[in-house]
């Protein structure tokens, strides 16, 4: 399982400074051994991992209007890690960890089992041809070791704009027992409502206006 795949990106000057300004308090390097949160964030606060956070706006935005939860984030390309530092410093964020490394190794590693309160994956590569399907993020090998790292209570959420992709999260996701669905909707055929806390992106919008769907799909860690 890989979590990502390598694409080219330019990394701009301004995102270039703030990985040498703030890289070294804001990223924390990959160890292949438990982290401790408690030491990285400097208290004992609820635990969210996001993978895959692109750009960083998404990111900084919910840690903004979530100052009581600590936020680590899992992104490879130097650009996205380079503009999410940048927003970090703008908006004075101290609740805000991130680690340029495969989430999948992250997961496998540095998170203990049921040390997580939350996971946010938002618009993973749908990878649209069938033949790139078993490229995609959420397999039932890599739903089953992510409800691993959840506390009981904890949840998964994620969002895709590609309705087939939506269709197999659903499928994944309600096929692990451990997991539960939090929408309660009948209405909405197992997905969620957006909530209010992850704002819409400016593709998001934009695909809205044109007529395209969004799915978001809120799963709980059942109770032991």
């Amino acid at each position: 399982m890989r979590s990502f795949v390598r694409r080219a990106g330019r990394t701009t000057r301004a995102q270039a400074r703030a990985l040498v300004e703030l890289g070294p308090r804001f990223v924390l390097p990959y160890r292949p051994h438990p982290l401790d949160p408690q030491a990285v964030f400097g208290r004992r606060a609820p635990l969210i991992l996001e993978i895959g956070f692109g750009m960083g706006e998404a990111t900084a935005q919910i840690a903004r209007s979530r100052p009581d939860e600590d936020f680590l984030g899992c992104e490879v390309h130097e650009p996205g890690v380079g503009a999410l530092l940048k927003r970090i410093g703008e908006l004075a964020l101290t609740n805000v960890r991130i680690v340029q490394h495969d989430a999948v190794e992250v997961l496998q590693h540095m998170i203990a089992p049921q040390q997580l309160d939350g996971v946010h994956i938002f618009f993973p590569d749908p990878w649209h041809k069938k033949r790139h399907h078993k490229r995609r993020l959420i397999q039932p090998p890599f739903v089953a070791l992510l409800t691993s790292r959840l506390k009981p209570g904890g949840y998964v959420h994620c969002a895709t704009d590609w309705q087939p992709y939506a269709e197999q999260m659903l499928e994944v996701l309600s096929a692990e027992p451990k997991l539960a669905n939090a929408s309660s909707d009948p209405t909405l055929g197992g997905y969620a409502p957006r909530p209010g806390y992850r704002p819409p992106t400016k593709f998001e919008q934009r695909g809205l206006r044109l007529g395209h769907g969004v799915w978001d799909l809120i799963f709980r860690r059942r109770d032991e």
